[in-house]
């Protein structure tokens, strides 16, 4: 399964967002350093879901990273999250 796959099955499960995009950057990002080939490096995050309603921006971090799991993060080299209710 591929990495944006598995991480917009686990943000979903999770958050039940009303809006997900999972948009994989890594080619924007070739010659930097954690670039792999073929992809799946780097990654763009949009989640607008109410789960998040009442957190503070660092809590609704934590919860991503721990709706993604260490095993799929430890994959990433880079994820910028834009979240929102």
């Amino acid at each position: 399964m591929r990495v944006a796959d598995e991480m917009e099955m686990r943000l979903s499960e999770a958050f039940a967002p009303r809006e997900l995009q999972v948009v994989d950057d890594s080619e924007s990002h070739r010659g930097h350093s954690g670039f792999q080939e073929g992809g799946e490096s780097h990654f763009n995050v949009r989640i607008r879901s109410t789960a998040f309603e009442g957190q503070s921006r660092i809590a609704r971090h934590r919860a991503v990273h721990a709706a993604l799991g260490k095993e799929l993060v430890g994959r990433i080299h880079a994820l910028a999250l834009d979240l929102d209710v």
